[in-house]
């Protein structure tokens, strides 16, 4: 054997080593290009994801930008601009310009106005009660119990003295109950002690209550002129069953009782 010569078997080794490497070095070209590949599609996929992610902000925000800020919501109603009044419709007061005393030139005429103030003066309400005012005498009878507020009176059907603050006023079961003055209903209640009670504005303070009635043919707010009707007397209540059927009228001067006799006819 020629001693240059190498064994075949370092030959057949040295080619399989050969081809070993050859393929080690195919499979890493073929993991860097694979990886690289696989790089490029996450950045990819990094950037439409941060796209969309911009877009949907942009969507949620969107609107957020449309709402009114806080200064906006701070407007006052001064800084509102009321639209223009339509034609025919005086600047602020919106009723139409021919039922506001105008002539034909657009300048309020002075005897027209003056007509209206009148004709409302005469339409108002004339409850003016003084202490010079006098009283219509309120039922058909005559005094039963007097007022009586520095003193204790007998009341019969109790069996005890009390202090009275109005005027207990005989009458017939069923008789008109007229009032003693003109004046305007404020109030109309059912209370066991007085019944059917309504109670009357007559000016300056004054009041008057009517007591013990029934068919009252009034309302809260009615202006009633001086003997027409309150009511109809009715049967006394159980506080009064022993002095039989009667009126019970109170007077009040700012809210306190006052002898109704003193201003009496």
């Amino acid at each position: 054997m020629n001693k240059n010569e190498r064994p075949s078997f370092l030959k057949g080794k040295g080619a399989a080593v050969s081809i070993v490497l050859c393929f080690a070095a195919v499979i890493v070209l073929v993991g860097a290009y694979t990886f690289s590949n696989y790089r490029k599609d996450m950045e990819e996929q990094m950037a439409r994801a941060e796209e969309q992610a911009e877009e949907f902000t942009e969507e949620i925000e969107g609107p957020e930008e449309e709402m009114p800020t806080e200064s906006a919501e701070e407007t006052t109603t001064d800084q509102i601009v009321l639209p223009e009044e339509e034609d025919g419709l005086t600047g602020g007061s919106g009723m139409p310009e021919d039922t506001m005393g105008t002539d034909e030139t657009g300048t309020e005429d002075p005897a027209e106005g003056q007509e209206a103030s009148a004709e409302s003066a005469s339409a108002a309400p004339d409850i003016w009660f003084s202490e010079e005012s006098t009283l219509e005498w309120p039922a058909s009878g005559p005094v039963i119990m007097s007022y009586s507020m520095d003193k204790t009176v007998y009341f019969q059907t109790l069996d005890q003295y009390q202090y009275n603050p109005a005027m207990i006023v005989s009458g017939e079961v069923g008789e008109t109950i007229g009032a003693s003055a003109s004046g305007i209903v404020t109030n109309i209640e059912e209370t066991a002690e007085t019944g059917t009670t309504v109670t009357m504005d007559m000016g300056n303070g004054y009041s008057a209550v009517y007591g013990q009635l029934t068919e009252v043919p009034l309302s809260i707010g009615d202006y009633v002129n001086a003997g027409e009707t309150v009511g109809i007397l009715a049967e006394p209540s159980r506080y009064y069953s022993v002095e039989g059927p009667n009126l019970y009228f109170e007077v009040m001067k700012d809210g306190e009782p006052v002898d109704p006799m003193n201003f009496m006819e």
